[in-house]
């Protein structure tokens, strides 16, 4: 018999506990005055189903009943003067040998632990071993051993059935976050490999109307079916390597593929694209001829400082951008972009409680007339002076706001500390034409909130005149407009104030419809102002881009509205919109959103003499 290490001996089979009373009465009868075996002992020993074996202090056998001998594929009297740790495989790992000597030299009251040997016919058996010392002072240890082979079987088939998908028979989450954990730990890449790890996340496009529409039945045989090239993907990916990457069902329509000491990212990538065209070809269950896509998230990288929970956000993150970039591909997960992605959802998080610090605040933009050069109004546009990432444009969270709702608060903020600020305008310069401010409205606003009373709310608390204030909101939010959202702009406007569409040219551009719609300001997007580039001096601007501006400006005035045109960056474009009829301008050839005492400045010396600042750019 021949013995293999199972590895390191399980703390619970280390016992430290005392001998028991039965084993202290076995001491007892095993040893008498002369040295020589007792009859009562004698026979028991021998007729003992339980193979035992009397062991000195220096690990040698005296004595060992027949049932050993079986055991072990011999006699009992042949196993005499054997050493007992080669026997059973005792010195195999340091900490097993170092309890079994502890028990020998009698520092230890027991010793149990589980071995695996071989037996002379060539089958493998799991035995449980027991060393206990015979009596205190006492001249050696008795040794039992159990077959436990049958049990160790059991345990590895329950243990099968916890850790794999009974629909695909692929490893299960429990199993493969087992694997990712022991390949994340230092002693599995220091020692060799190249220290790096992999993950193919993928989920079914469109899985679930497989499930809603055909049944579960064949939505379990498609997993099937789709299991199963997954694994020849696998296996392809093996060949030439030490292992093949692991594939797991993780739930649902999710798979996994991991690839322990990964060699880089085109590794990966070979793998993803070779299972996006696995899964190209049609599945045919039972009858159903199906196709299925894939989307799948990619993450590669060094496997010291990363835990299995942040592979798999990653995972989770970058699968989630590959439904979003149109599903049926793979995507490779980017630092940078998840940064941005983290970073807004801390604004998000956090965007409720800024509005109750006041951590917001308003820079304004001029409206300038074309015709002479006066400014005529200014347009709000809010800042976030945030306390980590400081000074945010509306950019960076305006549609956050829009999403959780916060937009109600801000936008209501924004409206009263403008009409708080042009009225201030007002009453500083009285003899002075009064500058008008707009103010940009999110769809949002009308439907969660009644608009039309805070507008009404906030004029008088300010004592700004309704004429005074513009409402912007954009085309695709104004256009088709019906209901609720219709009612309000018509009540704004009856109010007296002005409604603006912003960005217009973007969406529907649909003149005839705004004729119903109670609007009386078109703002030109900056795309078609940027067409008015000129190659040199005196060299004329596109003529289509001049053809189509001309055509909008002209329709507008015809149905008595007014035109605004955005990012007006030069001369030559505010000396062509002029030329055409364009009412006001805004952008960085007058000035950049500034504060209000800089508003104030500009008021004083004219908004054509206020230098820009930085580059020319859209605010």
């Amino acid at each position: 018999m021949s013995g293999t290490s199972e590895g390191s001996t399980p703390a619970a089979d280390l016992d430290r506990s005392a001998v028991t009373e039965r084993d202290s009465h076995a001491a007892t009868c095993a040893e008498s005055p002369d040295g020589a075996d007792p009859p009562a002992y004698r026979s028991v020993f021998a007729a003992a189903p339980l193979a035992m074996a009397l062991v000195d202090r220096e690990g040698q056998v005296v004595d060992a009943n027949q049932a050993l001998g079986d055991l072990l594929g011999g006699d009992g009297a042949s196993l005499v003067g054997r050493v007992a740790a080669d026997l059973l495989d005792l010195a195999s790992d340091a900490r097993t040998w170092h309890a079994y000597r502890e028990v020998l030299r009698g520092r230890q009251a027991r010793l149990r632990c589980t071995r695996r040997l071989k037996h002379p016919d060539g089958r493998t058996l799991w035995a449980q071993v027991t060393v206990t010392p015979l009596a205190e002072d006492g001249p050696g240890v008795l040794l039992s051993v159990a077959d436990v082979s049958d049990r160790r079987d059991l345990q590895a088939r329950l243990r099968h059935l916890q850790m794999h998908d009974p629909v695909t028979r692929l490893p299960n989450r429990t199993l493969f976050f087992e694997r990712v954990s022991a390949a994340l730990e230092a002693e599995s890449y220091e020692q060799s490999g190249t220290g790096r790890i992999g993950l193919c996340y993928l989920d079914l496009d469109g899985f679930k109307a497989v499930n809603d529409t055909l049944g579960h039945r064949v939505g379990d045989r498609l997993l099937a079916a789709v299991a199963e090239r997954l694994t020849e993907c696998a296996k392809d990916a093996g060949q030439n390597r030490p292992s093949e990457p692991l594939v797991a069902r993780l739930g649902g329509d999710e798979f996994a593929l991991l690839v322990e000491d990964s060699t880089g990212t085109e590794q990966l990538a070979d793998l993803a694209e070779s299972v996006l065209k696995a899964l190209q070809a049609p599945f045919d269950l039972a009858g159903q001829r199906m196709n299925v896509s894939a989307s799948i998230g990619v993450v590669e990288r060094h496997a010291a400082g990363t835990t299995a929970t942040a592979l798999m956000q990653a995972a989770d993150t970058t699968l989630y951008w590959a439904k979003v970039d149109g599903k049926d591909r793979w995507t490779l997960f980017d630092p940078e972009r998840n940064a941005h992605l983290m970073t807004s959802q801390a604004l998000a998080s956090t965007l409720r409680p800024a509005i109750e610090r006041g951590e917001f605040r308003l820079e304004y933009q001029p409206l300038v007339g074309m015709s002479d050069g006066r400014l005529r109004g200014v347009e709000a546009l809010v800042r976030w002076d945030h306390p980590r990432f400081g000074a945010l444009p509306p950019n960076r969270f305006v549609a956050l706001a829009e999403e959780d709702g916060s937009i109600v608060p801000l936008g209501r903020w924004i409206l009263a500390t403008a009409c708080r600020q042009a009225r201030a305008w007002q009453l500083d310069r009285p003899e002075e034409p009064p500058l008008f401010v707009s103010v940009n409205v999110a769809v949002r606003q009308v439907w969660d909130s009644d608009l039309v009373a805070d507008v009404a709310e906030i004029l008088a608390e300010t004592g700004l005149p309704p004429h005074l204030l513009q409402l912007e909101l954009t085309e695709s939010a104004v256009m088709g407009s019906a209901g609720r959202p219709l009612q309000a702009l018509q009540a704004l406007s009856d109010m007296g104030v002005h409604i603006a569409i912003d960005d217009f040219g973007t969406g529907y551009s649909n003149l005839a419809y705004l004729s119903r719609l109670p609007v009386s300001v078109l703002k030109l997007d900056g795309s078609f102002v940027r067409g008015f580039q000129y190659e040199g001096t005196g060299a004329a601007p596109n003529p289509a881009d001049e053809v189509v501006v001309e055509a909008m400006i002209d329709l507008a005035h015809r149905l008595g509205l007014t035109v605004t045109a955005e990012c007006v960056e030069t001369a030559a474009q505010a000396n062509r919109l002029r030329s055409i009829g364009c009412d006001t301008g805004q952008g960085w050839l007058y000035s950049r959103a500034v504060s209000p005492d800089r508003i104030s400045e500009l008021r004083a010396s004219g908004p054509d003499r206020a230098a820009p600042v930085g580059a020319p750019q859209n605010p």
